[in-house]
């Protein structure tokens, strides 16, 4: 099971935007390969603690989290597990400011040259009730930004390859160097020499290429999934983006989802309704029979139980809630007109409730205990 978030930062549920940046930093410079060399606690610490603060750190991500969990970011590659050195450094180097040689940009140990990442794309992906019920694989054509074929790269002639340039200025503490990240190659080391023909100028093509992203079950409308490294390439070789995969639940003919639970209407008829019947319900995946007892009454609610949708947080199946409704005919013979008005007497079909029926609000408070 993975660590908690929150844990990994020592912070609480409730932590700042600014408290939760500066337990990042301070686990981040604690376990710094730069500080720990060759030490692979220390280095799966610290990629632990840029993983927590990816999200933590993002208000939308951590709104997911705090609701979903771990689960939230499940399908394909969830959070920090595609994430490697490079991918920190680039993404959360500035946090550490000066706590490694100013310069501190995106290389393993501290070194000035990064690697660029390319841009994140989104996707919608549109699931019927079937497919959360079960998880589902999806192949999806997604138009990506990748090398075009033959673009050769060189040293940037500006920072030599480092991805910084130096200055020196004076103050009045004397003369100090800074550094920055270099404006003509933005921090990569490298320009671009040979553009193929079709290619933009950082010598990026369109490709429309099939992914394949594995959706787990019960997931909800709204939710957003993470496959890492299938976003758009980054130029001089540097790292992919993500694709971020929307899902979309699409209306079914039967059910109405409420959370986990399934709602279901069942309609039978006065005649059913009053000698009792056994009737064949349709499930996602399948079928149930369930027997109405003689004199069930219409808005009489009967529970499935754990055969609604699965939790996404593996906590089993919802419920499938079957709802009764007693058809009344709109239109009758002169036989049936007959019949029913002999009944209009009978103190038999006199509407008389006890008091152990249970009001429609009630009903619906049970529904949910």
């Amino acid at each position: 099971m993975k660590e908690d978030y929150y844990e990994i930062l020592g912070i609480s549920k409730n932590a700042s935007e600014t408290e939760i940046k500066k337990a990042y930093r301070k686990k981040a410079i604690k376990f710094h390969p730069d500080k720990n060399p060759d030490d692979k606690v220390a280095e799966a610490n610290f990629k632990k603690a840029a993983e927590a603060y990816e999200v933590l750190g993002n208000k939308e991500k951590r709104a997911k989290y705090n609701q979903y969990g771990h689960a939230a970011f499940e399908g394909g590659q969830g959070f920090g597990q595609g994430m490697n050195m490079d991918d920190i450094f680039s993404q959360f180097g500035d946090i550490f400011g000066s706590a490694f040689g100013g310069g501190f940009g995106g290389g393993f140990g501290g070194g000035g040259q990064r690697r660029t990442k390319g841009s994140d794309m989104r996707i919608r992906v549109k699931l019927t009730l079937e497919e959360i019920a079960n998880g589902v694989e999806k192949k999806i054509k997604v138009p990506r930004k990748v090398l075009a074929p033959g673009v050769q790269y060189g040293t940037c002639s500006t920072c030599k390859g480092t991805g910084q340039v130096m200055k020196i200025a004076n103050t009045i503490l004397g003369r100090m160097q800074t550094s920055s990240v270099c404006p003509s190659c933005n921090g990569s080391g490298k320009t671009i020499l040979n553009r193929p023909s079709g290619s933009d100028a950082q010598g990026m093509v369109k490709k429309e290429e099939t992914v394949s992203i594995k959706i787990p079950g019960g997931v909800e409308e709204g939710m957003q999934l993470k496959v890492s490294g299938k976003g758009n390439e980054a130029p001089a070789n540097g790292i992919s983006g993500d694709l971020l995969v929307l899902i979309e639940e699409s209306s079914h003919d039967d059910f109405v989802r409420e959370g986990n639970h399934l709602h279901y209407d069942l309609y039978v008829s006065i005649s059913e309704a009053t000698l009792g019947v056994s009737k064949d319900i349709n499930l996602l995946d399948g079928k149930a029979r369930i027997k109405l007892e003689a004199g069930i009454q219409s808005g009489k609610t009967l529970r499935l139980r754990s055969k609604g949708l699965p939790s996404i947080n593996g906590y089993g199946n919802g419920d499938l809630l079957v709802h009764v409704n007693v058809w009344t005919p709109k239109t009758l013979n002169k036989e049936q007109r007959q019949f029913f008005e002999k009944m209009q007497g009978d103190t038999n079909f006199i509407p008389h409730p006890e008091k152990s029926d249970k009001s429609f609000f009630e009903k619906v408070k049970d529904m949910f205990a």
